[in-house]
C-alpha cells in the first residue's frame, strides 16, 4: 500500500460513486469521526486535496449517504404495500423489505443508526424527517389493523418500535455465508413481528 500522501497512480478510476463508497466502507468499519479524508484518499490510491475534485466536504458525503439510505428505506416500503389493502399482508409486506434491506445493506444501516447526530443543520433536521416518515407510516399499518380487528397489541407505537429496532439490530449481526440467507431472516423476523401484534403466522 502506497504511503498516505503520495501520488503512485489511483488503484482504480477514482469518481464520486468510488469516492462515495470508499467512504461509506471506512464510515461503517471505523465512525464517522474515527475517519480521516485521508484515509479515503489513501483507499483510493490519491492525494488527499485530489478528493475535492468529487466532494465538497466529508460532511457532504455523509449527509449524501444517509440521504440515499433513507430515501431507499421510504422507496422499498411504498412499492412492498402500494395496491394492498389487508393490514395483514401489508406488515408482512413492510416488515420483510426492511428486515431484508437490514441485511443486504448493512454497511448503510450501521452508518445511518450510529453517525445521523453528527450531522450538521439544516441537514439533521431534514433527514431526521425523513426517518419519521417511516416510522409513522409503519405505524400507520400496525393502527390500520387493530382498527380493522385483524391486530390485537395494545399499543401500536410501541409495537412498531419493538418490530423496526429488532429490524435494526439485522445489520449488526448478520454475515453472508452464514446459516441463514438474508431472505431466511427476513422471511422469519416477519413472522416475528406478526406474532408482536397478535397474529399467528
Amino acid at each position: 500500500m502506497s504511503p498516505v500522501g503520495t501520488n503512485t497512480g489511483p488503484r482504480q478510476a477514482v469518481t464520486g460513486g468510488t469516492v462515495l463508497d470508499t467512504a461509506l466502507t471506512l464510515f461503517a468499519q471505523r465512525g464517522y469521526h474515527g475517519t480521516a479524508l485521508s484515509q479515503i484518499a489513501e483507499v483510493l490510491g490519491i492525494r488527499t486535496p485530489s478528493l475535492y475534485n468529487h466532494m465538497r466536504s466529508k460532511q457532504e458525503l455523509l449527509q449524501t449517504i444517509i440521504q440515499q439510505t433513507l430515501d431507499g428505506v421510504m422507496d422499498d416500503f411504498e412499492a412492498a404495500v402500494d395496491g394492498v389493502e389487508d393490514p395483514v399482508e401489508r406488515l408482512r409486506r413492510a416488515t420483510r423489505v426492511y428486515a431484508l434491506r437490514h441485511a443486504t445493506h448493512r454497511r448503510e444501516a450501521l452508518v445511518v443508526n450510529r453517525d445521523t447526530t453528527s450531522l450538521e443543520e439544516p441537514g439533521l433536521s431534514a433527514l431526521r424527517a425523513r426517518r419519521r416518515d417511516h416510522e409513522r407510516a409503519f405505524r400507520a399499518v400496525i393502527s390500520d389493523g387493530v382498527e380493522s380487528g385483524a391486530f390485537t397489541v395494545d399499543s401500536p407505537v410501541l409495537a412498531s418500535f419493538a418490530i423496526l429496532e429488532m429490524c435494526v439490530s439485522i445489520a449488526r449481526w448478520f454475515r453472508d455465508g452464514g446459516a441463514l440467507s438474508a431472505t431466511d431472516v427476513a422471511e422469519q423476523y416477519t413472522g416475528f413481528a406478526l406474532q408482536i401484534v397478535g397474529v399467528q403466522a
